[in-house]
């Protein structure tokens, strides 16, 4: 099998395949620490202090669906070890709180409410627990996989579970627990095979920061020592402040897929990014920072360089000390999905769309609708050019494009050219496609268009073509923010550790 070969054979399990289709869904974090107005607390905090008085996890579900988000993970226990689930396993729950007099089950209320508006359902349990007498021995994994079992059995379908790397053990003078990840895995494969595990897990990986930053080129092919659990725990937030939340590079590589990056290895996985981002400063509510509130424009550059960067947007929203959705964040929510369905308001039709013979059962239609279809050129070329001829001539300002990804991730690089006056002028210039795509240009008027595919992993997979309108208000995705010479300075380091490392972890099927 050549190069070529292999890296196309790499390809998403069904789950993967689901959730990179979500695209935008959201983080929750929700406990103890946002009655102590903290981002980590110490588990020392009695259980009295948690008393939300209007809690309203339809409140919250309705806000996040607003915005066009498709799922919810809930912080079920932060580092502090206290649970949002009347937990039989500890004492330092829910259930041992004044809110609904000991009787409440916040889990089990946000599982309902999503069911009733249509979201998916995630929880979050963080490894690291600062409560528990049991961290840092082997009873704890016990425990774990316990709380585990519950979230998994009680609450119906989760789609996602996500495992945090962060840990300060050192505040605690406590050892550091050996996490038994293979144990938690095979957990959560048992219990709920279709659900996701993020971050620490095999299924989704970290983008490697906290601000939202991403790369020019995200690939979901990677060399399986992207996959390690160690690696992701060290560069994962150690200390509580807010310098971290900042950072742009970490172990977020500036190049993880190209075929330089995977040249020399022989175990590569399909494993998707995802950027994980709060719209205030913290990742709790905090009063101070209510006039933080990310603008419309963040939010927007946000979303069309993560969902619009084959990168999945979980964008965090944290309840008040009410139980609610602040109302400063719910409006920005309400706000971001009116842009966003205002800017893919306006579709385009064609005329006609010529492309290179196609293979039988991959006609180049299957690009207008969005089936289980896609287009496929008959005969592997240099470069694939679609011709584009719209029904009349528009004001256009963005095309989206998305790969099949059922036969893995092959376009390197395109791109797009208008008929403008009596020539064609190349308006747009990319690399990755990926599941999706988002070009954003400035407004042009025009009724023709040419997108060339110019390198290629052997023949393309096209699942869509789209182009839209301008309603006047798109805000193009800023250009990148990544430090260069840091971003390349580590992805030496991570590539050269990798083919030293003896034992890779194997990556859950």
């Amino acid at each position: 099998m050549d190069r070529l070969d292999f890296y196309t054979s790499i390809t998403p399990s069904p789950r993967q395949l689901e959730i990179q289709s979500l695209g935008f869904y959201a983080f929750l974090h929700f406990g103890m620490n946002t009655f102590l107005d903290r981002e980590w607390s110490d588990g020392k905090a009695s259980p009295s202090q948690f008393c939300p008085t209007q809690l309203d996890t339809d409140q919250w579900v309705r806000a996040l669906r607003n915005a066009g988000m498709r799922g919810a993970i809930l912080t079920a226990k932060h580092h502090d070890g206290f649970c949002l689930w009347p937990s039989k396993l500890t004492d330092y729950t829910v259930a041992s709180s004044p809110y609904q007099d000991g009787k409440g089950d916040i889990v089990g209320a946000l599982s309902r409410s999503c069911a009733k508006y249509g979201l998916k359902f995630g929880v979050y349990l963080s490894p690291w627990d600062r409560h528990d007498a049991r961290y840092g021995t082997p009873a704890y994994d016990d425990f774990y996989v316990g709380q585990l079992t519950e979230l998994l059995t009680n609450y119906g379908e989760i789609f996602t579970v996500w495992l945090d790397g962060a840990c300060g053990t050192y505040l605690d003078g406590k050892p550091k627990q050996a996490y038994d990840f293979e144990r938690y895995y095979e957990t959560i494969r048992r219990l709920q095979p279709g659900c996701i595990i993020s971050n620490c897990g095999p299924d989704v990986r970290w983008i490697g920061n906290e601000s939202g930053i991403t790369r020019l080129s995200e690939w979901n092919v990677v060399p399986r020592c992207a996959y390690d659990t160690q690696t992701i725990e060290k560069h994962s937030q150690q200390t509580d402040d807010t310098s971290f939340r900042k950072k742009g590079v970490d172990i977020a590589y500036a190049d993880l897929g190209s075929r330089q990056a995977l040249e020399g290895y022989d175990e590569l996985i399909w494993y998707p990014a995802e950027a994980d981002v709060s719209i205030r400063p913290g990742w709790f509510y905090h009063h101070r920072e209510d006039c933080k509130v990310r603008s419309i424009d963040d939010l927007l550059h946000l979303y069309y360089s993560t969902v619009g960067g084959n990168t999945l947007l979980l964008l965090n929203v944290p309840p008040d000390q009410r139980g609610l959705i602040h109302e400063k964040d719910a409006a920005r929510l309400a706000e971001l999905g009116r842009r966003l369905a205002s800017a893919f308001s306006k579709q385009v039709l064609f005329e006609r769309i010529s492309a290179p013979a196609a293979k039988e059962g991959f006609p180049i239609k299957n690009c207008l609708r969005l089936d289980e279809g896609c287009y496929s050129p008959l005969e592997q070329a240099e470069r694939y050019t679609l011709l584009l001829d719209l029904k009349q001539e528009s004001l256009i300002d963005k095309v989206v494009l998305q790969e099949d990804t059922r036969y893995s991730q092959r376009v390197e690089a395109f791109t797009i050219e208008a008929w403008i006056g009596d020539s064609w002028k190349q308006i747009y210039k990319g690399t990755v496609i990926g599941f999706q795509k988002i070009a954003l240009f400035r407004v042009i008027l025009t009724r023709k268009l040419k997108i060339t595919i110019t390198s290629c992993r052997k023949e393309p997979y096209l699942r869509s073509v789209q182009v839209f309108e301008s309603d006047g208000t798109t805000v193009k995705t800023p250009k990148t923010r990544w430090l260069r010479t840091k971003a390349e300075e580590m992805n030496n380091r991570l590539f050269t550790l990798a083919k030293t490392h003896k034992a890779v972890k194997k990556s859950v099927k």
